[in-house]
């Protein structure tokens, strides 16, 4: 087999040049609370031009490494506080080193990983490939049940062996094609690290560590000194979060941020703001084991009563595009032959009126769930589609929930006893490959999908084994299927995010800012290129 390295990009070569000293001993000081940007309780808050201060929507429920694939968590964590062996390029979709130097298959089975040496970890212990086993080894084959196993690995585990301490094998259940892909997703911890349960406080060898989080007010970062790459430009990150967009805008408008993201549409043509593609995918998830939403002819009625374009345009500014399946464009899978439903009301009463003619109880509530912060606007899309379903003959109550109650609806096991449910939900394919959506959506028993087929499945396991043009061709065929046979989801838009930025700093947003933001990629304006 091809050994299959390929060259960092362009945003890791600086990190490659850099002289990467290995220290073995050493203790991380962490450092003082920090006060709410803006609050009389102290200087951290204030701009002083070496912390570079970000608002997120909320507070991140957890640190926990292996919880990075949730959103919340990996925009702080992920190539932040920890690294995996591989990353993504987010813009070209390869596959790069990064604590490992290369890899390849070494039988049907087995691939073998190179990892690098003189790094060293916030506690000063070196990284080993010792490390890596054990980390993948805690993240899937735990009983951690790590957001990541079930997001990534579904139910498979992995032999995972240390060869040395430079080089380890991974061994899967059955022939895995994109194991590496998958691996890109696993954040490295010290083989010290609890195996049992999950961590506040995580230990990685990024280029910040924590040096303290204030429940409710802010986390706060510090550079690692013995990172083994490029040293950041900032020394010290901060993290506060508001829920209000128009308070994250007011805070780079008044000085009190560097970054504020999931800004409202409405200001878009500021020049403290940028727009992008974040790969991620609004759709509502309808639970088909719960009357009316059983019947197919509902949840197809639900699918026509959505006027996507109008939604997008007078809640969402504009920017987004209407979607007709969960796969955006540039991720493997995606079927350019789809096109997103056009709202045709008049039919989707007449297929409510035919269910209700054969005793299906159209009247009973459904209940559409939907998390405040999810993105702007989101509370005013939650009311439209009620509108729009109720405008069809059904019983919609919106409810708003926090992101810890909207994940007991999204992840099994779902919640008994809450009657018909339609989740609002936003999906982020992050690792360009729709086995990543498949297997979470789609699959009966899928970690975020609420039902499905035999056939379905059948057909999801069959392309995750191939490769190249006939792995693009089978999930393509099968999410066109899916709109057909199943209607699980009604898609409604592929989202653009939208960055406040401080006039003070450069940063260039890209499909994965939204899940990981690098900060590293992050420098003061007047910095030389």
């Amino acid at each position: 087999m091809k050994f299959s390295v390929s060259p960092a990009p362009p945003a890791r070569r600086r990190r490659l040049r850099a002289t990467t000293a290995a220290l073995l001993a050493g203790t991380v000081l962490l450092s003082s609370g920090c006060a709410v940007a803006g609050s009389a309780a102290g200087d951290a808050g204030r701009a002083d031009g070496r912390t570079l201060r970000v608002v997120l929507t909320q507070e991140p429920p957890t640190l926990e490494p292996c919880e990075a694939s949730l959103t919340g968590t990996g925009v702080v964590v992920r190539s932040n506080i920890t690294e995996p062996l591989v990353e993504r390029d987010p813009d070209s979709g390869e596959l790069h080193p990064l604590l490992a130097t290369g890899w390849k298959q070494t039988g049907e089975r087995t691939w073998t990983f190179d990892t690098r040496t003189g790094v060293t970890f916030h506690n000063g212990a070196p990284f080993t490939a010792r490390d890596a086993a054990f980390s993948i080894d805690r993240a899937v084959n735990s009983d951690l049940a790590c957001n990541v196993e079930g997001y990534v690995f579904g139910d498979d585990d992995l032999e995972v062996k240390a060869v040395s301490d430079t080089r380890l094998t991974v061994t899967t259940e059955q022939p895995d094609p994109i194991l590496p892909l998958r691996l890109s997703f696993v954040e490295i911890v010290p083989r010290t690290t609890d195996p049992d349960a999950k961590v506040r406080i995580p230990v990685g060898t990024g280029p910040y560590a924590v040096g303290s989080w204030q429940p409710g007010a802010a986390i706060s970062l510090h550079r690692h000194d013995d990172y083994w790459g490029e040293a950041p430009d900032f020394p010290r990150a901060r993290y506060v979060w508001r829920s209000d967009a128009s308070v994250r805008a007011a805070m780079i408008d008044k000085g009190e941020a560097e970054i504020a993201v999931a800004l409202d549409p409405v200001e878009a043509e500021k020049d403290t703001t940028a727009s992008y593609p974040n790969n991620e995918t609004t759709a509502l998830r309808l639970d088909g084991r719960e009357a009316p939403l059983d019947d197919i002819r509902v949840r197809r009625a639900v699918d026509l009563a959505v006027d996507r374009e109008g939604i997008i345009d007078a809640l969402l500014g504009g920017l987004a595009e209407p979607a007709g399946q969960l796969v955006p464009p540039g991720v493997v899978g995606h079927n350019d032959g789809i096109e997103p439903v056009r709202q045709d009301v008049a039919r989707a009463r007449a297929l409510v009126e035919e269910a209700k003619a054969d005793g299906v109880p159209v009247g009973r509530q459904i209940t559409l769930v939907a998390r405040n912060g999810m993105f702007a606007g989101v509370s005013e899309t939650a009311e439209a589609l009620q509108y729009q379903m109720q405008r069809i003959g059904l019983n919609v109550k919106v409810r708003m929930a926090d992101t810890a109650t909207q994940l007991q609806y999204q992840l099994r096991p779902l919640p008994k006893g809450v009657g018909p449910i339609a989740l609002l939900i936003m999906h982020g394919n992050q690792a360009g490959d729709a086995a990543f959506t498949t297997s979470q959506y789609l699959l009966s028993d899928g970690p975020q999908s609420a039902f499905g087929t035999e056939e379905l499945d059948r057909r999801i396991a069959g392309a995750g084994a191939l490769s190249g043009a006939e792995r693009q061709k089978a999930f393509a065929e099968l999410l066109a299927d899916q709109n057909e046979t199943v209607i699980q989801y009604t898609h409604l838009a592929h989202m653009s995010g939208l960055l406040g930025l401080s006039r003070s700093i450069r940063y260039e947003p890209n499909s994965a800012t939204g899940d990981e933001m690098r900060l590293a990629e992050v420098s003061p304006a007047k910095a030389k290129h």
